[in-house]
């Protein structure tokens, strides 16, 4: 098992062959433009490691990473016109460098095109692959619209939200690790294990992903922080603090939740104490470690090494404990 970096170089350089010019240019290049915008290639790496932790060849692995990424950046396409929102990673969304038209066609071409890398592969694997992928990418449709429904609802529950943020990102996580182990032909078994523990590592990313949005250091984050306040998301944050408030903290808590304001600075600060004193910030980050903590007792079920076992940990603890 290589190092994070060694995947993600792997992972770029294969992905430059891909993105190269076609025609036409008005349907591609904001396929090439959206791939290249960066990111951490979290899941690509997942497959990359996968296959090579079930003693496969990572390289033969390569187009399935390639399929992940690819539905990942088209469903981020998409939920950027969905949100209208006007940058991703720093740069333009496709819908504003081009228009909202040519974002959804070009989305559209990214579904298939990563459905079309599955042909690389043998009949077998090829069925596999694409049965998993399939059963994934409608979950994760159906995760967006229950983020799309909490928006307008002023009772969402807590399991609400977390099935919601396991099918809106953390099946993407736990498909991406699993098409690893179908590639290097690892037991049905194996293969099941590794999805469980790349779903429950995702649960945990997302509540990081929440708690940084909220108090991530802006230098480092990479987005704006109090992003989620501003467009007023029922996050975990905000369920255990509407959980945990007096019934006053909790009014001025939906208040805030309820109206547009056009001082967002005081809002997300007020919002971010709320957080603090009503102890939900302290429950997000135990979540977020109950999660760890249960995807690391998945891997007691895999048939690898115990050294195997410890690099997927450090790698989980790495995810944990970032900054951005």
């Amino acid at each position: 098992m290589q190092s994070t970096p060694y995947y993600q170089e792997a992972f770029v350089n294969y992905l430059n062959t891909f993105t190269e010019k076609r025609e036409p240019l008005n349907l591609y290049d904001p396929v090439n433009y959206i791939l290249q915008l960066g990111g951490k290639r979290l899941r690509p790496v997942l497959t990359l490691m996968s296959a090579d932790i079930f003693n496969g060849n990572y390289k033969q692995a390569l187009p399935a990473a390639l399929s992940i990424e690819v539905f990942h950046n088209f469903s981020l396409v998409h939920d950027d016109i969905m949100d209208a929102a006007p940058l991703r990673r720093g740069k333009e969304t496709v819908h504003i460098k081009w228009d909202t038209n040519t974002g959804i066609l070009s989305g559209d071409a990214m579904l298939i095109l990563a459905y079309q890398l599955f042909e690389k592969y043998q009949p077998k694997t090829f069925q596999d692959l694409a049965k998993l992928f399939s059963k994934t990418a409608l979950e994760v449709c159906e995760g967006q619209q229950y983020d799309v429904d909490f928006e307008t609802r002023n009772n969402v529950t807590i399991p609400e939200y977390l099935k919601m943020i396991e099918y809106k990102t953390a099946v993407l996580v736990g498909a991406a690790m699993k098409m690893g182990a179908i590639v290097a032909n690892a037991s049905t078994e194996d293969q099941n294990n590794i999805y469980e523990f790349g779903r429950l590592l995702g649960i945990a990313f997302q509540l990081q992903d929440d708690y940084l949005d909220a108090f991530g250091d802006p230098k480092t984050f990479g987005k704006q922080v109090g992003g989620d306040i501003i467009e007023n998301k029922k996050t975990y944050l905000y369920l255990k603090a509407l959980e945990f408030s007096n019934n006053e903290n909790a009014s001025i808590l939906k208040d805030l939740f309820n109206t547009e304001l056009e001082n967002n600075t005081s809002k997300i600060e007020t919002v971010k104490k709320l957080f603090i004193e009503s102890g939900s910030a302290e429950a997000t980050k135990e979540a977020i470690k109950e999660f760890t903590n249960k995807a690391y007792s998945v891997l007691e079920n895999l048939s690898i090494s115990e050294d195997k076992k410890e690099q997927l940990r450090d790698f989980g603890n790495a995810l944990m404990t970032r900054t951005v």
